[in-house]
């Protein structure tokens, strides 16, 4: 025994084997090898005890440990074993070798995501058509958001509402992750809000009324959405809301509490950009925005290049609402805009009962019985298609088939062929990618 113990010491201290361990180990959970001596060249920065990995989680492979088994960050090699590179994400991804391949059709893009573009896909069986997102693993893994993906997926799950986008489908082949959903054919209110420049209170008041019964019904749920804003809400045919895009959404119980900066710069409550705590009530301060926007045209402070900047800024504004407002709805936008969480409008029950609703019904039924004319007639412009590309430009490329494993990887992305914007859940746009709009941030 003291013989072992001795050679485990001296492996330990000339940095043999021992300090590597947790690295190797790791990798090769998911296929790859590391050759010793290559290990022993690594800097004291990679040095990882046994202890750690046994006591924490395993971290995501950084770049420079990939570049050390050769493998290039955005490139996933074969090498990477089936079973281990399947098993991590299962059991949210269920696995497929081929996905639908025989019955569904892929009709073109509608974006071009931060991860993999999303796919408009025709099931010739239901004669319906989707939204598809497809995520190389590769990017996934090496951004360090298996965990956020899985959670994405696990919400939106169990979410049924009609103002909230809903999930379809979701797969997994070897190299990619798919998540699907409803098709909106109308596009997004951001479109619309730069087509027409601001909206009527009366429209707002209909759009006020949907999102807040979405995100009542989210958080009596126990889910906080975090990343509320006009790219993340899709229109129905009737030009009714969809809330979409859960990549950043995650389960929080009343009374727990988040530390995560996350979000859309712009749209990000105070207490959300200094890091915590916070709960609810950030997403109630991102409805006070998106509402200031869209009724005045304008945000109520430009974006800044990081959140210190940002939060510098929302502190030292007094939120002042412009004259030409009615009196109910500045009073409504001032009590979402509070900058103390705990006295801000922050429930169902208290913002239904803003005089800005008064005649109105919160019924889910009523609100969409009657279509929103002014999206409606927008729909019909002929510049609507050139607002939604937001500047991209198109490639038309015939596509054929539904497997992409050896066609999409994180480096060669086609570009988009769009003809109506969806901000896919998840990760679409990540860090202002693909579209001019606010940019989003997340700080972990």
């Amino acid at each position: 025994m003291g013989a072992d113990g001795s050679r485990h010491s001296k492996r330990s201290a000339e940095g043999g084997e021992d300090f590597p361990s947790g690295w190797r180990g790791l990798l090769s959970s998911v296929g790859l090898s590391i050759p010793a001596s290559i290990c022993r060249l690594a800097s004291p920065a990679l040095r990882l005890g046994r202890r750690r990995m046994l006591e924490a989680k395993p971290p995501d492979i950084p770049e420079h440990v990939l570049r050390l088994a050769g493998v290039g960050p955005g490139k996933l090699r074969a090498e990477w074993s089936l079973p281990s590179f399947v098993a991590m994400f299962l059991p949210e991804f269920p696995h497929r070798t081929v996905p639908g391949h025989e019955h569904f059709q892929v009709l073109g893009y509608i974006a071009k995501g931060s991860f993999g573009p999303i796919l408009k896909v025709k099931d010739t069986a239901k004669q319906k058509t989707y939204a598809v997102k497809v995520i190389p693993k590769s990017e996934i893994l090496r951004l360090g958001v298996l965990e956020q993906s899985k959670e994405e997926v696990i919400v939106q799950r169990q979410i049924r509402h009609p103002f909230i986008h809903e999930l379809q489908d979701c797969w997994q082949t070897q190299r990619h992750v798919y998540i699907m959903c409803d098709y909106c054919s109308t596009g997004d209110l951001y479109t619309y809000w730069q087509m027409i420049g601001q909206f009527s209170e009366d429209t707002v008041r209909v759009f006020a009324a949907e999102l807040g019964c979405a995100l009542g019904f989210l958080h009596d749920f126990g889910v906080v959405h975090r990343d509320v804003k006009m790219e993340n809400i899709l229109l129905s045919d009737s030009g009714h809301l969809r809330l979409t895009d859960f990549g950043l959404s995650r389960r929080l119980e009343r009374g727990g509490r988040a530390f995560t900066i996350c979000g859309t710069i712009q749209y990000m409550a105070p207490e959300v950009l200094s890091g915590g705590p916070y709960n609810h009530a950030a997403d109630w301060w991102s409805l006070g925005i998106l509402l200031f926007s869209l009724v005045t045209g304008k945000f109520p402070l430009t974006p800044e290049a990081d959140h210190c900047s940002m939060l510098r800024k929302v502190r030292s504004c007094p939120y002042e609402m412009p004259l030409e407002l009615s009196s109910p709805l500045a009073l409504l936008i001032t009590e979402l805009l509070c900058k103390t969480p705990c006295r801000r409008l922050r429930t169902l029950e208290r913002f239904q009962r803003q005089t800005f609703f008064l005649g109105s019904s919160f019924d889910l039924d009523l609100l969409q019985r009657q279509p929103v004319e002014v999206i409606l007639q927008l729909r019909e412009r002929p510049d609507r298609a050139a607002k939604a590309r937001r500047g991209l430009t198109l490639s038309l490329q015939p596509l054929k088939g539904f497997d992409y494993d050896s066609l999409l990887s994180p480096t060669n992305t086609p570009e988009p062929q769009l003809d109506a914007p969806l901000p896919g859940p998840g990760f679409q746009l990540q860090h202002g990618q693909g579209r001019r709009s606010p940019q989003r941030e997340v700080f972990v």
